[in-house]
Order: C-alpha cells, then structure tokens, then sequence
C-alpha cells in the first residue's frame, strides 16, 4: 500500500509519510502543505485500535487535525463519502459512520475551504478554490 502511494505520487514533489495514528508526532515544518489522504482511514484506526472501540476517538482525531492544521501552512484533508449508500449496518460501523460526520462537520466548520469531489467534478461547500499561482 505505502509503495502503491509511493509510486503514485512519483513527481509531484511530495514527501510521503505513513501514519496510521498519533498524527502529532509526525515531523511537520510550518512551511508545509499538507495533504492527508484519509481522514477515513486515521478515523478507523484511531477508533478500532487493538480491536476495541475508542468511542472518544472522534473527538481525539478532530482535536490532532486542529492541531496540524494550524502547524502547517496548509492542510487538505481526504473523506471517502460513506454516508450514502443506504446500507443497514452494525452498531459499531454505525457509531464509526457517526464519529467519522463529527470529524467532517468539525473540520468544515474551521476550514477555509470545503471541497466535495465527484467523478473529478469538484463542487464548492464553502470558501473558494486557491488559486494555482499562490506560493
């Protein structure tokens, strides 16, 4: 997986790191932009860790993106839509699904700019799309 990213993004000028939790002790430069590719993922991790639910893992995530955001110069944050697709599920995947709405609402609510991408298609919630010649 951390290859597959790797490659993926082979020239563009990032520098991957892998982290699955504790996101605060990742190295991050004030100058940085940020992108987390997911906040889905880190949600699952944080919540599930050791095979247990983390009910507060919510509020813990929400608190360490706060955090990074206002480490870094910028910070983009990936969500997978997983709120549509009118399945019935069990009481942890539901609390999961709950959880990861309350990390989303909590970061739209303090982002510049809310983005939802479809098929490419980007539709603007909030703020305004930065443009390309801004260092």
């Amino acid at each position: 997986r951390i290859a597959r990213h790797l490659d993926a993004r082979a020239g563009w000028g990032f520098q991957t790191v892998e982290r699955g939790h504790n996101l605060l002790q990742a190295p991050v430069d004030p100058g940085w932009s940020i992108l987390l590719d997911s906040v889905t993922a880190l949600l699952a991790n944080e919540m599930f860790l050791g095979g247990t639910l983390h009910p507060d893992a919510p509020q813990r995530v929400l608190a360490e993106l706060t955090a990074l955001s206002r480490a870094a110069r910028h910070l983009v944050c990936v969500c997978d839509d997983v709120f549509s697709d009118g399945m019935r599920y069990d009481p942890g995947t539901v609390s999961y699904c709950q959880g990861l709405a309350q990390v989303c609402r909590g970061l739209a609510g303090q982002f510049d700019t809310v983005c939802q991408v479809t098929a490419g298609i980007p539709k603007i919630w909030k703020g305004a799309m930065p443009r390309e010649d801004i260092q």
